[in-house]
């Protein structure tokens, strides 16, 4: 019995429901869950109510919801009553304060307000509605009070923008022209394989949002449709609150169906995460907005994703001419801009730009100084990669440095010889050095190195890099008192490394590759920067070491780029 009543009562609800003519919009509606509500399809529901544009109700339209109704048009939502007030502003309130205080969207507001300003003065004026005024105003005084006709209000509700693969573009009308900004929305090209559940959840949006933005779904899904995912943001201020608000680009590649770099990307996105979630476990305010930034040539237009006035942070993009269009696009707000891997002499200009990656230059100067300081006559050999540019930068140093040196560079470890003592023809110990990151390169020089420390003492190595074969002939390497350079580089004994690899096999069930170690050490070292909004650039010069990055940043002139000149010097010891 118990069962049959329920199924009873469910039915009579239904046929209540279907009786029903017309239905008043409220807060939370769609078309999609309208039509679910009363058993018709939106297919019918469009049709029942043609004057319906874009697929989009507002709050207070009447709409028919039963087959062989009059067609109704869409009414007037009743305002929040045709009364408006205004208000003086106070020291501290925003646009962001104002519009969550008075629960009004930001749309609402500058409807209300055409000529507002997001840089507000204490004393100017603000138009609100007076229900608002006076249900939420507190202690705020009306400063006046207008009547005037009624007009629409839309209701607006916010949403999570961390999300990745969007790209962004103009909604345009039948007649070509191009919409105002709030009707600008982030798109998504529709790919083979592709599901509705996949969409929303690979976009964090419900079904009854997506199908609301584009009605055209209820004929089904197809690869090469582009869909409307959400709303971008009207133009607006920084967040009145602690929060700080990161957007990271990122090459996914999406918008423009190319995988280049998306492994990258993705690994990059995993050791992010992984600094994010540290950073807000131990307090700390995030909004974190994911853009895919595409390939070199599509990244202009993932730009309009980004609102450079609620922007206190970004990391990224990863090329250098991206980051140039990235620091044009943003030079009025002066945001700071991290660039994980670009390094030129082009970006140097940028004052609010903070390169990461370490030059080459950089550590070529401080194997030129180390040599320097063990030099005593011996010949020394440059063991150079295919472009020799290391190697010539740092023959070129080492010239600066040493006066009269005996200096070679050579394409292979074998070409290293000793040298022979004119005096007693017995063989001399000689300098040798690798200029290349090469693992191959790297384990011939390793061998040729411990062959001639065997041969005769006092052979001294360096090296520009660390390389695998370093970690497994340490203690053969150490009689030739090898000195190198680490980057990038794990040091596994480490306390703080042995938590993080942790934490990331946990979360992932694998180690971390190597953009995921980047992608931790930077988000990480930026996010304890900022652990105040606009305290980036005062903790600049705090010296930290990350799970496998040294980040020691200098200014490259008196108005330039910060720069990146970590590095950790390993030396071994006979």
């Amino acid at each position: 019995m118990i069962k049959r009543f329920f199924v009873l009562s469910g039915l009579c609800m239904f046929l209540s429901l279907s009786a029903q003519k017309t239905h008043t919009v409220i807060k939370g509606d769609t078309p999609y869950n309208i039509s679910k509500k009363y058993g018709i399809s939106l297919d019918e529901l469009y049709k029942l109510n043609p004057a319906v544009k874009d697929g989009k109700f507002s709050i207070g339209d009447v709409v028919n919801v039963k087959t062989g109704t009059a067609v109704s048009t869409k009414t007037p939502a009743v305002n929040t009553s045709s009364q408006t007030g205004k208000i003086i502003l106070q020291p501290k309130q925003t646009v962001y304060g104002i519009t969550k205080q008075y629960r009004i969207s930001e749309t609402d507001l500058r409807k209300l307000n055409p000529d507002l300003d997001s840089h507000l003065k204490i004393g100017d004026e603000i138009t609100l509605p007076l229900d608002s005024i006076k249900k939420y105003g507190g202690n705020q005084t009306i400063a006046a009070t207008v009547i005037k006709p009624a007009e629409r209000v839309t209701e607006s509700t916010s949403v999570n923008n961390n999300k990745t693969k969007i790209d962004s573009g103009n909604d345009r009308s039948s007649g070509g022209s191009a919409h105002s900004n709030q009707d600008e929305y982030a798109t998504y090209t529709v790919e083979q394989g592709d599901t509705v559940f996949s969409i929303v959840n690979k976009f964090g949006v419900t079904i009854d949002e997506l199908i609301a933005l584009n009605p055209e779904l209820s004929k089904g899904l197809k690869a090469g449709m582009i869909l409307k995912i959400r709303k971008l943001d009207a133009a607006y201020i920084k967040k009145n609150g602690d929060a700080l608000s990161v957007v990271l680009m990122l090459p996914f590649g999406y918008s423009t169906n190319e995988t280049q770099y998306r492994a990258m990307a993705t690994d990059f996105l995993t050791g992010a995460k992984l600094a994010i979630e540290r950073n807000a476990s131990n307090g700390q305010k995030l909004d974190i907005k994911i853009v895919d930034s595409g390939n070199e040539a599509s990244f202009k237009s993932s730009l309009s994703q980004i609102n450079p006035n609620n922007t206190d942070l970004i990391i990224g993009p990863f090329f250098k001419s991206n980051v140039i269009d990235l620091l044009d696009f943003t030079k009025t707000q002066k945001i700071p801009v991290v660039a994980p891997f670009a390094n030129s002499p082009e970006l140097y200009n940028y004052s609010n730009l903070i390169i990461v990656e370490t030059n080459n230059q950089t550590y070529a100067d401080k194997i030129a100084e180390e040599v320097k300081s063990v030099y005593s006559n011996q010949k020394i050999y440059i063991v150079a990669d295919a472009k020799k540019e290391n190697a010539n930068y740092l023959k070129s140093s080492l010239e600066k440095n040493i006066k009269n040196a005996q200096i070679t560079v050579v394409n292979t470890a074998a070409e290293i010889q000793l040298d022979q003592n004119m005096m007693t023809g017995q063989s001399a110990p000689v300098i040798a050095i690798l200029a290349s990151d090469n693992d191959a390169l790297g384990e011939a020089f390793s061998n040729k190195v411990i062959a001639l420390s065997k041969e005769v003492q006092g052979i001294k190595a360096f090296s520009m890099y660390a390389v695998p074969s370093f970690d497994k002939k340490v203690d053969e390497l150490s009689q030739a008192s090898l000195v190198y350079l680490m980057d990038r580089k794990i040091n596994t004994d480490g306390s703080f490394e042995k938590e993080i690899l942790a934490a990331y096999k946990s979360k992932y069930c694998k180690t971390p590759g190597k953009y995921a170690v980047i992608g931790f050490d930077v988000v990480n070292d930026m996010l304890t920067r900022e652990n105040k909004k606009g305290e980036i650039f005062k903790q600049i010069n705090k010296v930290q070491t990350q799970l496998a990055t040294k980040f020691e940043f200098v200014k490259s002139k008196s108005n330039g780029a910060y720069v990146n000149t970590g590095f950790r010097v390993i030396r071994l010891v006979p």
